[in-house]
This record gives C-alpha cells, structure tokens and sequence, in this order.
C-alpha cells in the first residue's frame, strides 16, 4: 500500500533536504523534479513510496527516525554547511554521522553555546517560527553600575519583551551577565555595552526556550529526549493553537522518533 500523497514542500522538509520556506523556493525555481518532470507548483503533491521526487538533482531519501541533537559549539565555528572563508563549520563537528541534519538557526563565528540539529525540516519550522526566548550570558568589562543596568535594561526594551531583564550571575573584575532575549541579536546588546565602556569579551548561550543544557562540553553533542523534543515543540507552538499533545498520532510518532 502507498503513502498518502503530500505537498512537495512538506516531503523535502520531512526529508531534512530544508526547510519548508526555502523548500517552497525551490519548487518555484524548477529545482523539483518528479518522475523526472519539473514541478513548480506550490500545491503540487507527490507519494514518497512510488514518486521519485529529485531537488537540484538528488534523489529524495527518508530516514528511518529522525535525529533531533544539542550541540555545544564551541568559539571559532561557523553555523553554515560551507564558509567561503574556509573557516571551519559545526559539521566538521559531527563526522561520523550518517544521517543528513540542519541546524535550526545559527550563532556566529565567536559565540558559543547551545545549538540545535535536526533531520526533521518540519520541527525546524516550528521552532524557527516558534521565536522562542533565548538566555545568554555575557562577559563585560568592568562591572556596570545600578544606572548602567538601568539604562541597559532600558535601550534593549526598544526592541526585546517589556519583561526584558539583565541579571548579573558573577561578580567581579571582569563579570558575566545573563539576559534573555526573544530577538536574538547579541551583536546589539553589545554594542550598547561597548557605549557604555564595558566591552564584551564572551558571549555563551546557555538556552532555548525551555532547552537548558549545563552538562554539555564544547564541542560535544548529544540526542535530545523525547521529553526535550515535545517540550520544545510545544514551547513554539502559539498560543491559539493546540499543544503538541493534541496533535495527530503521526506527528507525534515522528516527533518521539
């Protein structure tokens, strides 16, 4: 018996290919194939049991059970497939691994901390959409005065939740600050701190949503739990819609892999 027919973009982002978004690009681009036919229709559907579904010439592959990773990445990795500045990227951290992954956002070149990887491109969706707050611990210069945090508190407000708060977690010469930001541009917040003579030496990111991982080493990686995967899934679900608990039984088949 055949699969039920899907929507080509779902299938590419089922097979972790991409994302569903850039999925959906490149159908329109004529990158699709199917039988050997150019598909550039958004609504086009496909069986994934008797269609050979081709994108930019490789055959579409679904693995058994998909991979959800944490990774640790440590200073001096990039977050992209490949870097035209041949600097070294986080899947020169997974040789060895056999099943095709994505990751689910980035971190630039000099910040370390959690990453998430995914052969899942639908539960890349969710958590891309979700905007799930993010903490983030920063090392500064010099420790700021209770008008410098106020002020910090307050410029970051301009573009972060009302709830935006910085707390400082270790005194001293050179402290670390933990802030938690829903849009998570640290390069400024670091700009505000380099105003204010407090420039930031380290930035770490230490969770993801409900995601907080202490154990880890950089450079190390490790499966997520079923348990992480449906908390994080149902973290980014919106408010209005239903929690991962009432959706189908397919879904949450996948998402316990």
């Amino acid at each position: 018996m055949s699969a039920t027919p899907e929507r080509l973009q779902k299938l590419i982002a089922r097979a972790g290919l991409a994302s569903r978004r850039t999925a959906e690009s490149l159908i329109q681009a004529g990158a699709v194939r199917v039988n050997g036919r150019v598909v550039t229709q958004l609504g086009a559907k496909a069986d994934p049991d008797r269609d050979r579904i081709e994108v930019e010439g490789r055959l579409l592959r679904f693995p058994e059970r998909d991979l959800y990773l944490v990774l640790n990445k440590p200073r001096g990795y990039v977050s992209t497939a490949s870097d035209p500045k041949g600097r070294p990227t986080v899947f020169h951290l997974l040789r060895g691994l056999r099943q095709r992954v994505v990751s689910i956002g980035r971190l630039p070149y000099d910040v370390e901390g959690l990453l998430l990887l995914t052969s899942d491109g639908a539960f890349a969706d969710t958590i891309l959409r979700g905007r799930l707050p993010q903490t983030y611990w920063f090392k500064v210069k010099g420790q700021l005065s209770p008008e410098e945090t106020a002020q910090v508190e307050r410029l970051a407000r301009q573009r972060q939740p009302a709830g935006f708060r910085l707390r400082l977690i270790k005194p001293g010469a050179n402290p670390w600050y933990e802030a938690i930001l829903v849009e998570p541009r640290d390069d400024r917040l670091r700009t505000v701190f380099f105003r204010l003579g407090h420039p930031v030496e380290k930035v770490k990111r230490v969770a993801i949503g409900p995601l907080r991982v202490s154990a880890l080493a950089p450079g190390h990686i490790r499966e997520l739990s079923n348990e992480e995967v449906e908390r994080l899934a149902t973290a980014a679900q919106p408010s209005s819609s239903p929690a991962i608990g009432g959706a189908s039984p397919r879904r949450r088949q996948r998402l316990a892999g």
